[in-house]
């Protein structure tokens, strides 16, 4: 098989992985998820921008606050996880440009000093840094269960004020429960994806 990586790696990070819909009681510590993120920060971003800002909801007024932004399918779960994050992209996240960029640290004015522009390339960046999260749960032996049936203004408000990011995902992580997943759907196949020119 021309994968490096070994078919037990493969299978924890994608042919076994499934969004999870149940979670057990047992905690995702803070120094699970500080592990999660300092794995996937390493991967690549545009100009290694890292504009994914996360909140992790513990306490059951965060919880109780986030539910109310939530589409009706998704509360239930999210008020059962053990812990949900809120994914976000920070359209501030040129200022540390100087710092995570030092081959050209002028990009932060060069390419990025106009706010749509920040908020196009925040938002693509933080979507693959998101990849790259749910991916790092399942390195940690979790499982993620991605939402993106929720009031994306609502939560923006009610979690960042500031007015400088964007909700992009909300996240529920755990060890999966019973009947944690439906059955794998199907996938397309490579010569339905993939064109060579």
């Amino acid at each position: 098989m021309p994968l490096a990586l070994d078919t037990a790696a493969q299978d924890l990070l994608f042919r076994e992985a499934h969004t999870a819909n149940a979670f057990t009681d047992e905690p995702v510590s803070d120094e699970q998820v500080r592990a999660i993120y300092d794995l996937v920060k390493y991967a690549p971003t545009a100009f290694n921008q890292s504009p994914l800002r996360i909140v992790l909801v513990r306490s059951p007024e965060a919880r109780e606050r986030l539910v109310g932004h939530l589409a009706e399918g998704n509360r239930a779960k999210t008020a059962a996880a053990p812990l949900t994050a809120i994914l976000a992209t920070d359209h501030e996240f040129h200022e540390e440009l100087p710092r995570l960029f030092p081959a050209f640290p002028q990009a932060k004015d060069a390419f990025f000093s106009e706010r749509p522009v920040r908020e196009h390339a925040g938002a693509f960046n933080a979507a693959l840094q998101i990849g790259y999260f749910i991916v790092g749960v399942r390195a940690a032996g979790l499982a993620a269960g991605p939402m993106t049936g929720f009031d994306a203004e609502g939560l923006t408000k009610e979690f960042f004020p500031d007015g400088d990011h964007q909700v992009l995902a909300v996240v529920n992580l755990g060890k999966p429960g019973p009947e944690a997943f439906h059955p794998r759907s199907p996938r397309l196949d490579y010569d339905e994806v993939v064109t060579t020119v």
